[in-house]
């Protein structure tokens, strides 16, 4: 998997511009479309080298390494799955991190000060931003198509992760501020990426309950599908988007992720024609046999 580009153009996913927003956050705005151009127009970021650098040169030696290795090789020599389905690798230099937590605050900070409501990531999470919103799509979009592409195809290829074509990113925080836990859900992705960026904080944990196709969603969880991750800062862990999860309260501190959803229109089409027990459905997996 070396580091040139795929050619595979991965789009992002908006809302739709001429919508109002609920978002009790902050003053009024009329509509997202306003609030990408009040954002253009006034916000002034701390750090101009996130927008503006290319992707490897915050990612970690050994990441880089791996990627201009053999395909497979070079990642499943510094990858982990500490349970079945779930990636973890260490992804972001501390540096980076910081950067992108500073540029976060800057914003909140930017939004207080001329009244402007954020606009929540999706309707689970009402702490955060919008990577796109933030003006990073070109960075976080050389990312999605020169590394997550052939990372979710080599380990998530029967989810539609060899075909990802849009993304929807985001950053969140959990603590005595924000939210303090996620409540038990699955993704509208394919493929998940999450990362922690820090800060300083205890629990969080990340725990898991087995994959499930819509059928199953609701089936009780076997024991060797129960685990819970503690994150790290600056360590990603990739995931089905079925892979039914949330995160344990956030007990002290402020902690912060960067999410990536990672979607497959010709999968989701496909889903929708096939109505035959999916293989990487828990339930499914075990009627078969």
């Amino acid at each position: 998997m070396s580091l040139h580009s795929t050619n595979k153009k991965i789009k992002i996913e908006y809302e739709d511009d001429n919508a109002s927003s609920s978002n009790p956050l902050g003053g009024p705005v009329k509509s997202i479309r306003e609030y990408k151009q009040r954002i253009r127009s006034s916000y002034r970021p701390m750090h101009r080298e996130l927008f503006e650098m290319n992707f490897t040169s915050f990612l970690v030696p050994s990441l880089l390494e791996a990627l201009n290795d053999s395909p497979e090789n070079g990642v499943r020599k510094i990858i982990s799955e500490p349970t079945p389905g779930l990636i973890t690798f260490d992804m972001f230099k501390p540096e980076f991190c910081q950067m992108l937590l500073e540029e976060f605050k800057n914003f909140k900070k930017w939004a207080w000060e001329t009244k402007t409501r954020i606009m929540q990531p999706n309707t689970m999470y009402k702490y955060g931003v919008v990577l796109a919103d933030l003006g990073m799509e070109t960075m976080i979009g050389m990312l999605m198509e020169d590394f997550i592409l052939p990372m979710s195809t080599i380990f998530f290829p029967e989810v539609g992760g060899d075909t990802i074509d849009s993304y929807h990113g985001f950053i969140v925080e959990y603590g005595a501020d924000a939210a303090h836990h996620l409540d038990f859900h699955v993704d509208d992705s394919e493929v998940t990426l999450n990362v922690c960026l820090g800060e300083k904080f205890s629990g969080g944990e990340l725990f898991l309950r087995g994959v499930r196709c819509v059928k199953h969603v609701n089936v009780n969880s076997e024991p060797e599908e129960t685990f819970d991750y503690s994150q790290v800062p600056g360590r990603a862990v990739m995931h089905r988007g079925r892979h039914r999860h949330g995160a344990l309260s956030t007990t002290s501190g402020q902690r912060v992720n960067m999410l990536l959803w990672c979607k497959s229109s010709i999968f989701r089409e496909m889903s929708k024609e096939d109505q035959n027990s999916p293989s990487w459905c828990g339930v499914c997996r075990r009627e078969e046999n």
